[in-house]
């Protein structure tokens, strides 16, 4: 036996179907039987030659967005409108409708919920815009790998824009304010109308040519999408993607997304915020400028300690090696060795004289005083014998020392300087002169005398040199 329905069982099932196969259409027909209630929606009927359909526009989706400048606009195209066409439909108008389908159980009927509204131009403009798109993004004209960096602080500019719109005015009058110091050129041309586009390419080719600038800037206030409809044209794209510079757009206001911003290396959401891209404020510039001064100081500060205290180590060093420090080294070993010879002579005449006071004593002690007498005598004698002995042992290590300190002071490299000798070193080599086989013509020689140094060159010399002097 076939299934009965229950017309709500139906109703839900026929329901279930239509809204999981139609989540989201576009509908293009003719408004017909248009009623606005007290609720504030909208119901009317998108007619053509062949059928009818029901649609209700609810009103919370009948006023778009408002962007964070106060303006209102449509979320799924980003144009920009005065008066919501909520306002303005009337019957006959022919529209383009998108949302979802769905049945009204109530009255057993289907009908379609609009979530987006427009006039026949402007969707078709839609359409086109997102077929474009969708080539343009297959073919790779939106990869971020391609897109160029800005340059830091571009000092020529090049605008292609309308000369008189207040997108200009307001672009050079933030270049004066900010950065430091621009030149900017201005490449007039129509951005709006039927020529426009051919007009942008034009003037961005002579930008190209002039091979001027470092920058291209394409900027222009806002407007609906008709309005800006020559920045989402293919000839424009094509321009700005062959285009040897980084290119940046600033085109409509902030909600405004066209193709040209879509293929440029930077997208600016208007045309001051273009200029703001370019050039940063001259008061972050300054903070700069201190903050690198800041760390240069701090970098030469630690680089001229670092060098004073290798300049210390240094110092120190060549003290220690210079012939002046070893010179008064050797004239302090010389001291303390004259002074150890001078006690141990002392102590070695102490040890005798004590040790003759012992004898006498003992001999005192076990000799009469005539045999004293007589031993005394010889023991004057044995004295004297041991004075002269002391005295000369004493003038022999007085005449060594003096040899000694005449030896050391032969050793003096600038004794013999003050005697009228010379030292000569050959440059080529770095060693002192000792025989004419050293050098050879042309070598430089560094002569020190007693006071000063003296450079002189060979002319003859070395060991072909013969006999010449």
């Amino acid at each position: 036996m076939p299934h009965v329905f229950e017309v709500g069982e139906l109703t839900r099932a026929i329901k279930a179907v239509v809204e999981s196969e139609f989540p989201f259409v576009w509908v293009r027909g003719q408004v017909v039987n248009l009623s606005r209630p007290g609720s504030g929606h909208l119901y009317f009927s998108l007619r053509d030659a062949e059928a009818s359909l029901a649609v209700v526009w609810f009103r919370g989706a009948q006023g778009g967005r408002i962007s964070a400048g106060g303006e209102r606009y449509d979320p799924l195209t980003g144009e920009v409108y005065d008066r919501p066409l909520a306002e303005s439909i009337t019957d006959g108008m022919e529209i383009m409708v998108a949302g979802r389908l769905t049945v009204y159980a109530q009255r057993g009927v289907y009908q379609l919920v609009a979530e987006v509204v427009q006039e026949v131009g402007a969707g078709r403009l839609w359409l086109e815009f997102e077929a474009l798109k969708k080539d343009l993004a297959a073919k790779g004209y939106f990869d971020a790998a391609r897109k160029r960096p800005l340059p830091s602080h571009p000092v020529r500019v090049a605008v292609i824009t309308a000369p008189a719109g207040a997108a200009v005015r307001d672009f050079i009058r933030l270049g004066r304010e900010r950065g430091h110091g621009a030149a900017v050129r201005v490449y007039p041309t129509l951005v709006q109308g039927e020529a426009a586009p051919a007009g942008i390419v034009r003037a961005m080719l002579r930008a190209v040519a002039d091979d001027w600038a470092e920058v291209l800037v394409l900027i222009r206030g806002g407007g609906s999408l008709e309005d800006l409809w020559a920045f989402n044209t293919l000839d424009v794209a094509r321009a700005i993607f062959a285009a040897p510079v980084p290119v940046v757009t600033g085109v409509g206001h902030e909600v405004d997304m066209t193709i040209a911003d879509m293929v440029a290396d930077v997208r600016a959401a208007t045309p001051s915020h273009a200029a703001q891209l370019l050039w940063p404020e001259r008061g972050m510039l300054a903070q700069r400028v201190d903050d690198a001064e800041l760390a240069l100081r701090r970098i030469i500060g630690t680089l001229l300690a670092s060098r004073e205290r290798e300049l210390a180590v240094l110092a120190r060093g060549l003290a220690w090696l210079s012939p002046a420090r070893r010179l008064d080294r050797l004239a302090e070993s010389f001291d303390g060795v004259d002074k150890r010879l001078v006690r141990a002579g002392t102590g070695y005449l102490d040890g005798l004289s004590r040790r003759l006071a012992d004898l006498e004593a003992r001999v005192s002690r076990r000799f009469d005083a005539r045999s004293l007498d007589a031993r005394e005598d010889a023991l004057t004698r044995r004295v004297e014998r041991l004075t002269a002995a002391a005295r000369m042992f004493v003038a022999d290590r007085q005449q060594r020392l003096e040899l000694a300190g005449a030896h050391l002071a032969g050793l003096d490299p600038a004794g013999p300087l003050t005697r009228g000798y010379s030292l000569t070193t050959v440059a080529r080599t770095g060693k002192f002169l000792r025989r004419e086989t050293d050098v050879r013509p042309g070598d430089k020689l560094e002569i020190m005398v007693y006071e000063g140094r003296v450079r002189a060159v060979v002319t003859d010399g070395g060991p072909d040199a013969g006999d010449k002097s």
